[in-house]
């Protein structure tokens, strides 16, 4: 499959950047093409602009600021999101990301009625890779949001048939080397499946 990997973290040597940095390995292992967006590396521009809002619902222009981005979106036949959760939420730049990228028309088409229908009908199959300072708990009792709109949010883009895979390294203020270990190998675990038939 070729993979759109969509990686959002501004340091180097943090623990989303070694996971990063080794899921591209273990997918290009398993014989997928990876076509590996680091998002600060590109410095992606997050903001959506007067204009990008006005044009928003308009298809035959909402992509000319972001065209590169929506071409490699369109080519991948599997997506797959790495970043930390801060304040129970998207690092800012992928959440433009989203904003910016998925627009209608090719992220999802909206009818006269108001009804959303999933236009990457493409994608076999999506994921996501994060980290949160918070616990389990904690997270679960603020609702867990990018969960959530990774599981449920992305099914506004993606059929409900293509399956989601969703590793959360919870409790990273209290990290150790032997838990970040442990995560490693859930996840290489997790992405080595892919290479399994769909």
């Amino acid at each position: 499959m070729r993979v759109l990997v969509v990686a959002a973290h501004p340091v180097e040597t943090s623990f989303v950047s070694a996971l990063h940095g080794r899921a591209v390995q273990i997918l290009r292992a398993g014989g997928h093409v990876v076509d590996d967006c680091n998002l600060y590396a590109e410095a992606f521009d997050p903001i959506l602009s007067r204009q990008d809002r006005i044009d928003y619902h308009d298809t035959a222009v909402n992509v000319r600021n972001v065209a590169p981005y929506v071409r490699r979106l369109q080519d991948a036949e599997a997506l797959l999101f790495i970043h930390p959760v801060w304040n129970f939420g998207f690092p800012a730049i992928l959440k433009g990301f989203v904003d910016r990228v998925f627009v209608p028309g090719i992220g999802f088409g909206l009818d006269q009625d108001g009804k959303l229908s999933p236009q990457l009908t493409h994608v076999k199959r999506y994921g996501a890779i994060c980290t949160y300072g918070a616990s389990r708990w904690t997270a679960f009792l603020m609702g867990d949001p990018p969960r959530k709109f990774m599981t449920r949010g992305m099914r506004g883009y993606i059929p409900l048939n293509k399956p989601c895979t969703y590793l959360a390294c919870y409790d990273m203020n209290h990290t150790t080397p032997e838990r970040r270990a442990t995560f490693l190998n859930k996840m290489e675990r997790g992405l080595q499946s892919w290479s399994s038939p769909n």
